[in-house]
């Protein structure tokens, strides 16, 4: 049995949370959808049940078969995994008026009990349920209540069971995280191994075995990603990885030479092909989003096939995939209707025969950082904002052409340049502007103008899962909008999107 913990995702949207709050003790877990649950149980020393959407009265609720873990693996219930847990065991789950959501105080702790162990009554917790578990299942007792839900929490000694109706893998359920550490290291005495250097020096062996003396191929974007993943491959097989670094004319300003010199003083064995006329011309007179994504993910196969035939008996296909990556494509509702056109190489690996590699497809974004960190990385590599593959070719909403990019990308760089200068950039998750599909008048001088609106956007978040607007002082504002009325020729007005997500999303198309 190894020192791994299972993760059984009924549908939540904080199960990636549970993960990375685990992830943050240094032990590893991974998530597994109730429907599609790993064949070999046995490689897990713990198991957490996951929250949901549904409720566990309806008839297509998410269920499994609770027997295969219950006595024989330590568990914790959440939210829908404490309610499936009473409702199988003799307990009763009811639709009541004791449903909570938001905060809540811990009106009563068990102190017997060693989750609870350093933890104060009228502690914050995150409630999100609308089911209420009435009745305790068989040989349950309650560990903690709120005011108006008495089984907040409760535990079955005889199967080494804690289950909760509270997050506590949510940021506002205050010693969240404690829980997680009294379970896990002192109840379960997890060894706390999951750390950037053990994974290089993993992944480096693992990476050495596998690929062998084969020639690698990656596409690099100038993101954290796949500048991550190609240092970690570049120290496993060396001159054998062939990057390339594609210009698809939708970068920021200067971008593409600023990143491909980067690249090349890290060693790295990288070509730059610039077919920034190519993508613009196929976007002329396209104004719908996905229709800029496909195009713009079509032309990228073309070009990077091309580039990649000039390399000769080439056989693996790397990239940058990330673990929230994996956890959509295999998620409990399924691949999303419509695929990220930005995330995704368009059956590269099928059309070029090559088998793919991902050497970061366990990994959440903070901690693809921490391993970059790790290998001495540039910290202007490490600290970029995400970016999306398609470029300002969605952040130019309407039809994209070179008047618009350059618009954008004037306005964008004083924009960047003004968060640097204010040392700003740094506490944003993403920050960038949107180039908008209508004109305003405007007054400059003696004249009447009717240009361009630019919007600016920027967000604080942990993971891009949720994210709040992030409240700028006014006189940063002011400098920025001044500067981009002023030195950005056809562009009179600047407005700023107060916007959390949800319910809007952090890009704009």
């Amino acid at each position: 049995m190894q020192n791994k913990v299972l993760i059984i995702d009924f549908g939540s949207q904080y199960t990636q949370l549970i993960a990375r709050r685990i992830r943050e003790l240094f032990i590893y877990c991974e998530i597994s959808p109730f429907n599609n649950l790993p064949s070999d149980m046995d490689q897990f020393k713990a198991v957490v049940l996951s929250g949901s959407p549904f409720s566990v009265n309806q008839i297509d609720s998410p269920d499994i078969d609770l027997k295969m873990i219950m006595g024989s693996k330590p568990v914790i219930a959440i939210c829908y995994g404490a309610q499936l847990i009473a409702k199988k065991f003799n307990g009763s789950v009811e639709n009541s008026n004791s449903r909570e959501y938001g905060r809540a105080n811990l009106s009563f702790i068990d102190q017997g009990c060693s989750l609870f162990e350093g933890i104060n009554v009228n502690n914050q917790v995150w409630m999100s349920h609308g089911d209420t578990i009435s009745k305790l299942p068989s040989g349950a007792k309650v560990i903690a209540s709120t005011n108006s839900v008495s089984n907040a929490a409760y535990s079955i000694e005889e199967y080494n069971l804690y289950a909760l109706q509270f997050h506590p893998e949510v940021f506002h359920t205050e010693n969240g995280l404690k829980i997680f550490e009294n379970f896990f290291i002192k109840e379960l005495g997890f060894i706390q191994e999951w750390n950037p250097e053990s994974f290089i020096d993993r992944s480096v062996d693992y990476l050495k075995s596998k690929l062998k003396n084969d020639k690698v191929i990656l596409g690099l974007s100038g993101g954290v990603d796949s500048s991550v993943a190609s240092v970690l491959l570049d120290k496993a097989i060396g001159d054998n990885l062939y990057c390339v670094f594609v210009n698809n004319g939708l970068l920021r300003k200067g971008e593409f030479d600023e990143v491909l010199k980067q690249y090349e003083g890290m060693g790295l064995n990288v070509k730059g092909v610039d077919s920034s006329d190519l993508f613009i011309n196929a976007l002329k007179g396209v104004s719908d989003p996905e229709k800029k994504r496909k195009i713009i993910g079509n032309i990228f196969v073309e070009v990077f096939e091309q580039e990649s035939k000039k390399i000769e008996d080439a056989k693996w296909l790397a990239q940058g995939t990330i673990y929230p990556d994996v956890i959509e494509s295999i998620s409990v509702k399924g691949p999303s209707a419509t695929i990220k056109s930005h995330h995704n190489v368009g059956g590269l690996p099928e059309k070029m025969n090559l088998k793919v590699v991902e050497p970061l497809k366990m990994l959440f974004k903070d901690e693809v950082r921490k391993i970059g960190n790790s290998l001495n990385m540039s910290k202007d590599i490490l600290n970029r904002h995400p970016f999306p593959g398609p470029g300002l070719g969605i952040r130019i909403l309407g039809e994209v052409n070179y008047e618009s990019i350059r618009l954008i990308q004037e306005a964008d760089k004083i924009y960047i340049d003004g968060l640097k200068k204010w040392d700003l950039y740094d506490k944003i998750w993403q920050a960038g502007s949107i180039l908008l599909p209508v004109k305003s008048v405007g007054v400059m001088g003696d004249e009447r103008t009717y240009e361009r609106c630019v919007a600016l956007r920027a967000v604080v978040s942990t993971d891009g899962m949720t994210a709040d607007w992030y409240e700028f002082p006014n006189d940063f504002l002011k400098e920025v909008s001044n500067n981009i009325i002023n030195k950005v020729s056809g562009i009179n007005r600047v407005v700023y999107d107060i916007s959390s997500k949800p319910p809007a999303t952090i890009e704009w198309e």
